[in-house]
């Protein structure tokens, strides 16, 4: 396989809302409503990549230390086999263990992480893994190359000023959603990629970057969020980047009634799906 698609049902790790942890079925149960052909790009990503859903990770939602090994197994066999994951959470405690996997195959990686939330604090209620601390932990680990680490869409409240502040004293690019207000994304894509440059790239992606509006089934929604435009113009944006794995996480069904959060990422999945790089005897090469 080229690309798996993998399901993680996991939400142990949430601190408000449940439900994240039925994400994966309800998406799946979604997709159908997708075709085979993206009408903007015109690519056809079942033409140049051999597909598959692997189905779920199991994972132990009594014990997240435990579901973090798993998941990192897991995924690091999927790696060996030369697939590249997309992965639906579950909640983002997920990445975590992810990054692991992929420091392993790749060193250190560049990561576009799109939210509401920056997932870089210490601990919340006293436990350091959990879906607020993702990024803190890979940072801790060494997971990621700092100087190529962009999170875009940040806005939610937080315990302190210093809480926007950490993440940039260690490196990493902050752009606040009240700086995407009423713009397109292309030039801000643009500058990103370049920044990107020729190393390997994850993308983590937790519906709540999108304002509730358009993605209200989520665990932690906050106003004034990205649009689905925006978002679709980072995700083609990147095509041509050494995209090696991305995530979607934090669509949790219970508040999401009619289905349209799940459908938005089964769309966004797609999306990525069509943005990787081809791959030829191992190598990247762009898609003309």
């Amino acid at each position: 396989l080229d690309v798996g698609i993998l399901g993680v049902p996991f939400d142990s790790g949430t601190s408000n809302r449940p439900g994240a942890r039925f994400g994966p079925r309800r998406i799946r149960a979604e997709s159908p409503l997708l075709n085979r052909c993206n009408a903007s790009t015109g690519f056809e990503p079942f033409k140049h990549f051999q597909v598959a859903d692997l189905g779920d990770i199991p994972v132990n939602i009594y014990d997240i230390p435990q579901a973090v090994r798993g998941i990192k197994k897991f995924i690091s066999e999927v790696l060996s086999e030369g697939c590249t994951p997309l992965v639906m959470g579950g909640d983002h405690t997920i990445t975590y263990p992810i990054l692991q996997a992929m420091k392993e195959k790749y060193g250190p990686v560049g990561l576009i992480h799109l939210d509401a939330h920056l997932d870089f604090l210490d601990t919340l209620m006293g436990y350091k893994i959990n879906h607020a601390t993702p990024f803190m932990r890979a940072f801790e680990e060494g997971l990621l190359d700092v100087q190529r680490v962009v999170q875009i869409g940040m806005r939610s409240t937080c315990y302190s000023p210093e809480d926007y502040q950490k993440p940039v004293e260690k490196g990493f690019r902050v752009v606040l959603a009240e700086e995407c207000w009423h713009i397109s994304l292309k030039p801000l894509v643009e500058d990103i990629k370049k920044q990107m440059g020729d190393g390997h790239v994850y993308i983590s992606i937790d519906i709540d970057a999108l304002d509730p509006s358009f993605a209200p089934g989520t665990g932690t929604p906050e106003i004034a969020g990205l649009t689905t435009i925006q978002i679709l113009e980072i995700i083609r944006g990147l095509k041509g980047s050494k995209i090696i794995g991305a995530d979607l996480v934090e669509v949790s069904p219970p508040y999401d009634p009619v289905g349209n959060t799940a459908l938005t990422a089964a769309n966004l999945l797609f999306e990525l799906l069509c943005s990787l790089p081809l791959k030829d005897q191992n190598s990247f090469r762009s898609f003309n």
